[in-house]
């Protein structure tokens, strides 16, 4: 946990002193040999663009002492809409995207393993078991037409609701925002009606009551205030009800154009520790919009263990069915579902 904890600090110390001599512009003092343009869907503000993809922005800029600049697009600036950003940066319309990998449903099967139903219970030791499965089995096949330079998840995912949700039953004829195919599976198989958007559309679903709840991580509430829209919070003792599975992609041909120096800077900011890094930053960003939605006196509610059990027993039947569907595609679910939890549990050890 101290060597967690110092790694965290380790990268963060470095990107804040990155942010001070080249500022979060990514303004330098000579002309960059290199522009690479950023594109995602949040707005600047939002925590993973503030506290993650600025900070690597940043540090890669001042690592490559200036020679490499990188322009920020936030809230999907470049065009299009979140689902294409994967293709944006297969295809050069960013050189640089930060995407969720369900938001293209059945691409990448592989990183749904880590989305299903209380798997997660610490997002830094699964974001770097992501990252060790995607060097064993993803780099060369689900993600081989782009560079990658970090996979992680987010925190505990939160079931945010206009009405109080307890109990599996409670969630009968309520239509609810999930973020991808498996959370889309898990939802109906609890008896929700699910509803898939990407992230930013949720306010006006919520408040044209497209939806009547959302399931989104703490981190992401303030950003688009959800605690405004809605006043009650289910959240789970130990085991996350589930999390979401990111990608964050460099375009292959911008990568391999870059001297070898330069290449070298993407490389020392890219992978296992990185990842690591991420998940944990969007974990620790939880706690702001919790403090924020308590202090309005909105209804928390954090289940019992014994009350999480009949969640646990009722989503059972969605690992199931996932498990079943990657066999059929023959990736052996059961083998990735064994080796995800050997290498969460490797790094939960850490």
């Amino acid at each position: 946990m101290i060597k967690n904890r110092r790694n965290l600090l380790k990268f963060a110390g470095a990107a804040a002193v990155a942010a001070l001599s080249f500022g979060i512009s990514g303004t330098s003092a000579q002309a960059a040999d290199v522009t690479l343009r950023m594109h995602q869907f949040l707005p600047a503000q939002a925590n993973v663009p503030k506290n993650v993809l600025l900070p690597w922005a940043a540090k890669v800029e001042a690592e490559s002492e200036g020679r490499i600049k990188i322009q920020h697009f936030p809230s999907m600036q470049l065009g299009g809409k979140p689902p294409e950003l994967i293709d944006q940066v297969i295809d050069g319309v960013a050189d640089i995207v930060w995407t969720v990998a369900g938001y293209s449903p059945g691409r990448f099967p592989r990183a749904e393993v880590f989305e299903l139903p209380f798997t997660m219970t610490d997002a830094e030791a699964m974001s770097k078991a992501y990252w060790d499965l995607a060097e064993e089995s993803m780099l060369d096949q689900d993600f081989k037409e782009f560079k990658v330079i970090g996979v992680w998840v987010h925190g505990p995912g939160v079931i945010h609701s206009k009405e109080p949700i307890t109990a599996v039953g409670d969630l009968n004829g309520t239509k609810l925002r999930a973020p991808t195919r498996v959370t889309n599976m898990l939802m109906k198989n609890l008896g929700a009606t699910p509803v898939g958007m990407p992230v930013p559309a949720i306010p006006e679903a919520l408040s044209k009551g497209v939806v009547d709840a959302a399931i989104i991580p703490w981190e992401v509430v303030g950003a688009l205030k959800v605690s405004e829209l809605v006043e009650n919070h289910t959240m789970f003792p130990s085991e996350a009800l589930y999390t979401t599975t990111f990608i964050f992609a460099m375009n292959k041909d911008r990568y391999n154009a870059l001297p070898d120096d330069l290449k070298a800077v993407i490389d020392a900011n890219s992978g296992l520790e990185f990842s690591g890094f991420a998940g944990k930053q969007m974990q620790a960003d939880d706690m702001p919009s919790y403090e924020a939605a308590k202090a309005r006196g909105n209804n928390i509610i954090t289940l019992s263990e014994e009350q999480a059990a009949e969640w646990k027993a009722a989503a059972a039947a969605t690992t199931e069915a996932w498990t079943a569907d990657m066999d059929a595609k023959g990736l052996d679910g059961t083998g990735l579902r064994k080796r995800a939890a050997e290498l969460i549990a490797k790094h939960a050890g850490n």
